[in-house]
């Protein structure tokens, strides 16, 4: 820490800038002890009190400058600990800094605040892979979340008592507390506790509902699905016993023209906040058609609110749930995206009508499927508002990223960035003869992993040739490999 006052301290503030190009100084200098080795991984930075008097500039200067280094994956804040230098970043581990409205200037070598500004090189897709690299979708950053808090949650489950007794298959009644509660929150609509359903994460909720509608009508249910979309989600309700349909998407979610030209159908499943994968956002006016349709049809709407807690660009949208008054939509949602997949929990909200019958004795007869100690974990950090904090913080951090992939991308001819306006996977579509198999077959020779974007169709043929890169996981200097290694392999086609 010392060593770090002493070299930031060389030079003061300039005082007449105002606050964002302090900031700006500020983060330049850190970025560039941190290149050139000053400072490395571990290291702890002085406290915002201490370098903003050392630099003469105020405290909020100094905060706001952690809170950008955090966000970009250069350090790790922590509540109540001491700043430091994140692992994976230095001098062997550039990474790429995004420019535009709101973003600083790039980092500039040696310790002077003042003078002129070089660019971070952008690294080489020439230089050595490293460990494989996978940029698939589904991770989110994992690691993030407050030690303390991710400990203090499962010191929680095991101080719960022992109890002789079998658990209850609709899920632990705290954990339903606790996501009603949050849902009334962040969502708009507060379900009563006994329309809450734990579940074995999405698929296993798409295959209980799946498995309901077959009991429910006495037949194989037809159940329509988005055309590219959820593979998994489409596999467990097939192995469940639907016939699925396919129903192309535009720019503005699932085509509600096309889903009633499908003729009829038991249910439609809708990603309606972040399409997945192709990141479109149902505009209000298109959920009320579909809700209109799926009400004058008796059609069940199975709402997959994906990537809900993670929007990037514009204004939240309401889900599907909270605009529903004629009892048609089945809301799902979990804690894959938001915390870790291997965690698997999700939830469902019953509609009010007659199918809610036939999935709460779905879920009873199946049993329980989640773990009573896990689901302890996960209503204690809702309980205390860990995830919520957990959740502001890898916003900031998704964002940073999502700015990353923009600025890289933008102009590079013939390519186009999707997908950006929430979430936590871009897509990449090209213009050209290139098929996707190919460029990802090119990009894993580089040591990194993304998807075929036609790995998530219906019909062949109904998505653009593109790929599918995953950034939730990713630190800045991984996603710049990430970018260089399919930017290399689209150069060779």
């Amino acid at each position: 820490m010392v060593r770090f006052v002493d070299q930031i301290g060389r030079s003061r503030v300039d005082q007449s800038r105002d606050r964002s190009g302090k900031t700006a100084g500020v983060v330049a200098r850190v970025r560039a002890l941190v290149q050139d080795g000053t400072l490395t991984a571990g290291d702890a930075l002085p406290s915002t009190r201490v370098l903003a008097a050392e630099l003469g500039v105020a405290r909020g200067t100094v905060v706001a400058a952690y809170e950008q280094l955090d966000g970009e994956g250069w350090i790790r804040t922590r509540q109540g600990a001491a700043a430091r230098v994140a692992a994976g970043v230095g001098a062997a581990g550039r990474a790429s800094v995004p420019h535009g409205p709101g973003v600083s200037s790039p980092a500039v070598r040696g310790p002077a605040l003042h003078g002129p500004a070089s660019a971070v090189p952008a690294p080489s897709v020439s230089s050595p892979p490293g460990r494989l690299l996978d940029a698939r979708p589904g991770t989110p950053a994992v690691t993030a979340i407050a030690p303390k808090d991710w400990r203090a949650a499962w010191r929680a489950a095991a101080d719960a008592p022992l109890r002789n007794a079998l658990a209850d298959p609709a899920g632990l009644p705290e954990l339903r507390a606790q996501v009603a509660a949050q849902l009334g929150l962040s969502r708009g609509f507060a379900p009563d506790v006994d329309r809450v359903l734990v579940t074995g994460g999405t698929s296993e909720a798409l295959s209980l509902v799946a498995e309901a509608l077959r009991n429910h009508l006495g037949r194989t249910p037809r159940i329509a699905v988005e055309d590219p979309g959820y593979r998994s989600g489409r596999r467990a309700m097939t192995s469940a016993g639907a016939d699925l349909v396919g129903v192309v998407v535009d720019e503005d979610g699932i085509d509600v023209d096309a889903l009633a030209a499908a003729g009829p159908v038991d249910a439609v499943v809708v990603t309606p906040t972040h399409q997945y994968p192709l990141g479109s956002v149902m505009p209000v006016a298109r959920r009320h058609r579909l809700l209109a349709w799926a009400g004058r049809t008796g059609t069940l709407v199975v709402e997959d609110d994906y990537d809900s807690e993670f929007r990037h660009r514009g204004a939240p949208v309401p889900a599907l749930a909270a605009l529903d008054t004629a009892g048609v939509v089945l809301h799902v949602g979990g804690f894959s995206k938001t915390l870790d997949p291997r965690v698997r929990c999700s939830y469902v909200v019953l509609p009010s009508g007659p199918v809610s019958g036939a999935v709460t004795a779905a879920r009873t007869a199946r049993g329980p499927v989640v773990a009573e100690t896990v689901q302890v974990a996960l209503a204690h950090l809702l309980r205390t508002g860990a995830l919520r904090r957990h959740l502001g913080r890898v916003r900031r951090d998704y964002t940073h990223r999502r700015e990353a992939i923009a600025t890289r991308l933008a102009g590079v001819p013939g390519l186009e960035a999707r997908a950006l306006n929430g979430g936590l996977h871009a897509v990449v579509t090209w213009s050209g003869p290139a098929t996707a198999r190919a460029v990802v077959a090119r990009t894993a020779r580089s040591g990194v992993l993304v998807s075929a974007l036609d790995e998530y169709e219906v019909t062949p043929g109904s998505a653009p040739a593109g790929v599918v890169l995953g950034y939730g996981g990713l630190t800045l200097p991984e996603l710049d490999r990430a970018i260089d290694a399919l930017l290399g392999a689209l150069a060779a086609r």
